[in-house]
């Protein structure tokens, strides 16, 4: 009988009432079954969520209601991560409020997110910009300071002039602030530091054991990090060059064996040999200026023009008393890198050799390709960097670079330059400390005090929080908290005497570096109630950007080590499965007047051309490349509008069949649309067939069709299950399309009543093995779909199926037959079939009678259910 359609926009309301009025999503931490902790990457309070947003948590969600139906305590929170300043950037566009601005979106996105069905628990939400939080990160914030991991020390930073901020190396554009376009400066400030030096090692070496988390991901750490086996070399000043104060220059090397290829030494602006020389120097002066105002990234290291300024200055080469290198200022050194210093050698690194080609310099092969000739290899325009044989090295010629490394590093130890060894081996880290001074308001106070009599101390634990005054003024550039009337004056808590609070908040990585610890026990006086924190830790299974593979989870991987030392936790890492999800992707498309919104677009596609045109006008459109979803191109689809036309579950869906996870998908109307089309089909056939299957129990069929039902239902629950345990979502979505397909005219058959008692008991079987199995991705659907078929309670407590071992093997096997040990073709029989069954359908096949011509064969050599071999 015909039903009337499913009507996404009712059900997904009623049932989301029901979930909630039942607190179905709210975990006990007392529950004695066995924890299960999934945790997406929190979102920042920006204003809306989009379809990444979408794509992010419907995958986590998936993982949630399974393992809950697996039979798991599940623990899946949401908060915020409200700090930042973006915030403080629409206090002064807007006229509003950091904190009105953040709360109003956390509850537009609060209502958005909750309109998508997840299965969260809504009552351990927290922001991080919420008192009770940052209190309790002052508190680990004092603890750290008793344990010895945070220090306060002179760094070099990026300033903006006119924002009065230091700028993050990526916010630093053409050296220039991102924000306000004022050429920023290299400015020495005292800052706070995590000791996070303190665990180089620790943290390399447990990558090792990170086997739930992508490849490229933990390469992406160890980069980071950055452990290199090298040597410090001295070079002493040429005497004739001395500046005051200065005999030598210290390089550190990975590459100690290139030193014959050695052209020139190159020291950062900020050496102190590189000041020096500038004091006598205007043009040095100048240049030193100059570098100060590039960018300290890597990228900008990279791309920017390599320039160098030749300070006079020499150094002696240490094999040679002859040999003189000259000293040049480049500004691609950074006194935050090794020494601040390097020496060039030009044949073998493209950076060294750009730069001796630019100025001159000499460029001397040392590394040549095994199979080379020394006498006519050349190094011009492409530096060689690959292992080889050392040539024009004196004593070096012919060794590999491994051994000339060596042996470079056992003559240079026995050196000496003043009363020191010339050489010794070192290793090193790419990694620095952890700097989370931000001048700004809308950030978690640092709790210290300073006192011209004590110095820096700490707030004591009794007074904290340190909250932020809400009454701060925006009208100028600047930290609102340096020009407070009242906010930072305080006694000092040892001597009484006035004194000022620490101005500059943490850095908004902070908040995200342990938030997922606090999400245990939220109420917790302390930051952490220890025992539910190493019950629930670590997370198994945390989802979240590709661009957050680095600091992000750096930094909370030291945290989890820090509260570790500070008696909060147990565990030293944070996270044990860790997936990356790839980004959701649009066409773009452009107008006479600019880039315009999907929305405002139709595209038709005639004998293959597709064209666009504006839906309001019907002016064609040029359709553009396929781009990551963003504002500034337009090619944005809103969440609510997806939701508001076809329902959560279609977009839930969608996102999760297009492609696999960790690659970007596609999003297109035709493919939601598709989406959309099966969730109305899946609607359409239970609803329909309903009536009848409500009239008996489920059992699996033995033959025929209900054997054939029950067989395909089987096998697709453990399919599903193992990719979904896998997070192979797309895979799993595939063989719920292939299942429904199976059961389409079984099922067409049950609601015209054409169907025996057996097949609509398997069909009940299936149909409930299916519902069970679409509802982690289609949540309102399946309960809508276990209602119509009469089921107890909610699907969304009901358990995982479970699959019959007998009813997911193949009845038949196919087996190769060779003839004297050669493959002729297969054999295809029942697998349990007994030997003389086999034998009999092998001398049968039409290949074997034509080789055996009418004669008996001499043997045949059956290994059961592998290979059959006919000796004739």
């Amino acid at each position: 009988m015909a039903t009337e359609r499913y009507n996404p926009r009712v059900a997904e309301k009623h049932w989301q009432r029901v979930w909630n009025d039942a607190k179905l999503f709210e975990t006990n931490n007392d529950d004695p079954r066995d924890p299960y902790y999934v945790l997406e990457m929190f979102p920042y309070p920006s204003g809306r969520i989009h379809m990444g947003h979408v794509r992010n948590y419907a995958m986590g969600d998936v993982v949630a209601r399974y393992k809950r139906a697996k039979g798991f305590n599940v623990l899946h929170p949401m908060g915020w991560d409200a700090f930042g300043m973006p915030a403080e950037n629409a206090a002064m566009q807007n006229k509003v409020h950091p904190k009105t601005w953040t709360y109003q979106n956390i509850a537009t996105m609060r209502d958005q997110l909750k309109s998508m069905g997840l299965s969260l628990d809504w009552s351990r939400e927290f922001a991080t910009c919420d008192v009770e939080y940052y209190h309790r990160q002052q508190m680990l914030f004092l603890d750290f300071v008793e344990k010895g991991l945070v220090t306060r020390k002179s760094s070099k930073v990026n300033w903006d002039p006119e924002d009065m901020t230091v700028l993050a190396n990526e916010q630093v554009i053409d050296g220039r602030g991102w924000r306000s376009g004022a050429l920023v400066e290299q400015r020495e400030l005292t800052q706070w530091f995590f000791k996070i030096t303190d665990f180089n090692e620790e943290l390399l070496g447990a990558l090792d054991g990170l086997d739930q988390w992508p490849e490229k991901v933990r390469l992406m750490q160890r980069n980071w990090i950055g452990k290199s086996e090298g040597m410090l070399i001295r070079w002493a000043l040429d005497k004739q060059s001395h500046v005051e104060g200065e005999s030598e220059v210290e390089v550190y090397t990975t590459r100690p064996d290139t030193l014959f290829g050695a052209s020139f030494i190159a020291i950062a602006a900020d050496h102190p040999l590189a000041k020096k020389a500038a004091e006598n120097n205007a043009a040095l002066a100048q240049f030193n200026e100059e570098c100060r105002h590039a960018g300290t990234s890597v990228v900008a290291l990279e791309t920017a023009e390599k320039k160098g300024f030749d300070t006079g200055l020499r150094v002696t080469h240490p094999f040679d008393p002859e040999w003189k290198l000259p000293v040049y200022v480049a500004n691609f050194v950074l006194m935050d890198y090794g020494t601040g210093a390097i020496f060039g050698c030009p044949s073998g690194d493209q950076r060294d050799l750009d730069f001796a080609n630019k100025y001159g310099l000499p460029v001397v092969p040392v590394v040549m390709p095994m199979d080379a000739d020394a006498a006519t290899f050349q190094i011009t325009e492409t530096a060689y960097v690959d292992d080889g044989v050392m040539i024009n090295s004196r004593f070096l010629d012919g060794m590999s670079p491994a051994e000339a490394f060596d042996e470079v590093a056992r003559r240079l130890e026995k050196q000496t330059v003043g009363n020191r060894p010339q050489g010794e081996r070192k290793i090193n880290f790419r990694l620095r400390d952890w700097g989370i001074s931000r001048q700004r308001y809308w950030g978690c106070p640092i709790p210290m005090i300073h006192c011209d009599d004590c110095g820096v101390v700490p707030v004591p634990k009794a007074d904290l929080p340190v909250k932020l005054p809400d009454d701060v003024e925006f009208d100028r550039p600047g930290n609102p908290l340096d020009r407070h009337p009242t906010w930072r004056h305080v006694n000092c808590p040892q001597c009484g005497k006035p004194a000022r609070r620490e101005t500059d908040t943490m850095d908004t990585f902070v908040d995200s570096s342990w938030y997922f610890a606090r999400f245990t026990a939220p109420w917790a006086e302390e930051p952490t109630e220890p025992k539910v924190a190493n019950h629930w830790l670590p997370v198994d299974q945390y989802i979240g950007g590709i661009e957050h593979a680095i600091l992000h989870l750096l930094y909370s991987r030291f945290f989890t080590r820090a509260m570790k030392v500070a008696g909060h936790l147990d565990i030293s890492e944070p996270f044990k499965g860790m997936f990356t999800q790839g980004m959701v992707v649009h066409e773009t498309y452009k107008g006479k007047d600019g880039w315009v919104t999907p929305a405002d677009v139709r595209v038709e596609e005639t004998d293959g051309a597709r064209r666009a045109t504006l839906i309001a006008t019907g002016e064609e459109v040029e359709i553009g490349s396929i781009e990551k979803m963003s504002k500034s191109k337009k090619n944005v689809v809103d969440p609510d509008d997806i939701i508001a036309s076809y329902g959560a579950d279609t977009a839930r869906w969608f996102m999760l069949s297009d492609s696999p996870p960790e690659r970007d998908v596609i999003w297109t109307e035709s493919g939601v649309e598709g989406a959309h089309r099966f969730v109305q089909r899946v609607w359409r056939l239970i609803s329909e067939a309903a009536e009848t299957l409500k009239t008996v129990d489920a059992a699996a069929g033995t033959e025929g069709e209900a054997l054939a039902i029950s067989k395909a239902a089987h096998r697709t629950v453990k399919a599903v299950g193992e990719d979904i345990e896998k997070l192979n979502f797309n895979k799993a979505v595939a063989r719920l399309y292939e299942l429904v397909n199976t059961l389409a005219p079984y099922l067409q058959k049950v609601a015209a009543g054409g169907a025996d008692m057996v097949t609509i008991a398997a069909s009940r079987e299936a149909t409930t093995m299916l519902i069970a199995m679409i509802a982690p991705m289609m949540p309102h659907l399946a309960e809508e779909c276990w209602k119509a078929l009469g089921g107890a309670d909610l699907v969304a407590h009901q358990p995982w199926p479970s699959y019959n071992e007998t009813l997911i093997v193949e009845n038949d096997v196919t087996m190769p037959v060779q003839i004297n040990g050669k493959k002729r073709g297969d054999l295809t029989i029942a697998r349990d079939a007994d030997q003389l069954a086999v034998e009999k359908a092998t001398l049968a096949l039409d290949f074997v009678k034509a080789a055996l011509n009418g004669n008996s064969p001499k043997k045949v050599i059956i290994v059961p259910q592998r290979i059959i071999n006919v000796v004739a």
